[in-house]
């Protein structure tokens, strides 16, 4: 088992862990670096850079995939729907770029600018920046002529000052073991929490955590619904039942490759598991299997398989499922945001 896969099981299982309990030491000194540099940012000994548009950050309080990358692009259509010119701001990890910022398109190589703003740029309307430096892409993105800027991931880079934040939290694993790195999953403190404008939680099973939030903050939930098939290689589209009565390969490097095989065992497929490390820069050997079985992915695996993809290769669409009331709650709230901006625009000037 590799060490990330150790870590993982340490930080979300039940039973009190003998690895996270050696790692607790580092994860105090962890804590006290987070807190000194919120701390700097919040008295002004490190300044946020303030950019001309509503900047609204979606990200997250632990590490591994919660289902915010789906998020971030329902937003961002959603948005655009309403007649607004959105940017979307990214680091693009796993990106080997020489030179940033980089715009992104659906065409863009995912080795030069990261899977995730790949998938972002094929499956929205809005401008796509990667750049480590997000006041530098958030600038370019102004530039463009964006009206809305959505920094996806960015919840700890605090130099880029934001006008709302959105926290996406996994409705299986919750917060864990509810310590910090590399201890537990925490990125920041759990009461980080309630400084946020909207938690988003993403339910993916019916054994859900009974989780509970600062009363003040506003929780959502919702679903990321596997929608069908779609070939990498003839764009033909398939239901995933009709897949019932075959060997099927499922490949997932995300964060958390277990909600991917569990929706395909949730739709009645007989699978064989190759979890990746998130972010895994697949190559044709890693998926010869020594068959012809079907070989189903999620989308991000998909933007760096498709330049070797044969008819074997099949990407699973997913879409975040939302009710009419929830969609209108997030809605509402967004607007806020935007109304804050202008607002505070408007006493500067």
């Amino acid at each position: 088992m590799s060490l990330a896969a150790r870590l993982q099981r340490a930080w979300y299982s039940p039973r009190r862990s003998g690895l996270a309990f050696l790692l607790a030491p580092l994860s105090v000194l962890f804590g006290f670096i987070v807190r000194a540099r919120r701390a700097a940012y919040a008295t002004g000994r490190l300044a946020a850079r303030r950019v001309a548009k509503p900047v609204i950050v979606i990200g997250n309080v632990t590490v591994g995939g919660t289902g915010k990358t789906p998020f971030v692009i329902w937003l961002a259509n959603m948005l655009a729907g309403r007649g607004h010119r959105v940017a979307i701001v990214t680091r693009g990890y796993g990106g080997n770029s020489k030179t940033w910022p980089r715009e992104v398109t659906a065409d863009s190589d995912p080795r030069d600018v990261g899977d995730e703003p790949v998938l972002m740029a094929q499956k929205t309307a809005a401008l796509v920046i990667a750049d480590p430096d997000r006041v530098r892409a958030a600038e370019q993105a102004i530039a463009r002529a964006a009206d809305v800027i959505l920094s996806d991931d960015g919840l700890q880079h605090y130099r880029l000052f934001r006008d709302g934040e959105i926290v996406v939290v996994d409705g299986a694993r919750g917060l864990g073991n509810g310590r910090m790195l590399p201890a537990g999953p925490l990125r920041e403190p759990s009461n980080r929490l309630a400084q946020v404008d909207l938690i988003l939680v993403n339910r993916r099973d019916e054994k859900m955590l009974e989780l509970e939030f600062p009363a003040r903050v506003p929780s959502v939930e919702f679903r990321l619904f596997a929608m069908n098939a779609r070939s990498m290689s003839s764009g033909a589209t398939r239901e995933l039942e009709s897949f019932r009565q075959l060997k099927i390969h499922a490949v997932a490097g995300i964060g958390h490759p277990q909600a991917f095989f569990q929706a395909l065992r949730a739709a009645g497929l007989h699978i064989v598991e190759h979890a990746f490390a998130d972010h895994a820069d697949l190559q044709p050997a890693d998926l010869d299997f020594g068959d012809s079985a079907p070989v189903l992915m999620t989308e991000k695996d998909a933007v760096k398989c498709r330049r070797f993809a044969d008819g074997r290769f099949w990407t699973v669409q997913a879409e975040v499922q939302l009710s009419k009331q929830h969609q209108t709650r997030i809605l509402s709230i967004v607007d806020g945001i935007l109304e804050r901006h202008r607002q505070r625009t408007a006493v500067q000037q």
